[in-house]
């Protein structure tokens, strides 16, 4: 008979634990960085079945006012991960957080592709800066410039 040996290694170091993703705010605080690029950067973060972070990913940076992104690298880094559910965020480097046509159109086909492979994505948040002229909605109580599409109901997330 042959027998084979298997060596099992144990972490002897619990992980830390990670952020947990409550609010927009949340997310906003994780990709305040955003605020001040020149060109409109996609990113999504990844997160465990109690809504901790798992990681960040820079999806696409694109040019002024438009980013590329496909459902296919999104949901990519969310497969690798091992995530249960996303949180899409860009900057729009204009200041106003306000959300595009393509931004909604692209919310929809990311919500609809994450039913497919059955991971949630609970919220696109379009980061912005504080600039005068904006009105409040686009700045919450703290100063920070960022929209949630869950939270203002523009898109509908399952």
């Amino acid at each position: 008979m042959n027998y084979t040996t298997a060596m099992v290694q144990l972490p002897l170091v619990k992980e830390a634990p990670r952020e947990r993703i409550r609010t927009a705010e949340d997310v906003w605080r994780i990709c305040e960085d955003l605020r001040d690029l020149a060109q409109e950067s996609f990113h999504v973060l990844t997160l465990n079945a109690k809504n901790r972070l798992i990681d960040r990913h820079m999806i696409t940076t694109g040019i002024a006012d438009a980013s590329l992104v496909h459902p296919r690298e999104v949901f990519q880094r969310a497969i690798h991960d091992g995530a249960s559910s996303i949180v899409l965020a860009h900057n729009h480097p204009s200041g106003d957080p306000a959300p595009s046509a393509e931004d909604i159109r692209i919310t929809k086909q990311l919500v609809a592709a994450g039913g497919i492979v059955d991971i949630k994505v609970l919220d696109h948040v379009i980061i912005g800066r504080p600039v005068a002229g904006f009105g409040v909605n686009s700045i919450d109580p703290n100063g920070h410039s960022f929209v949630s599409l869950r939270e203002q109901g523009i898109c509908s997330f399952a």
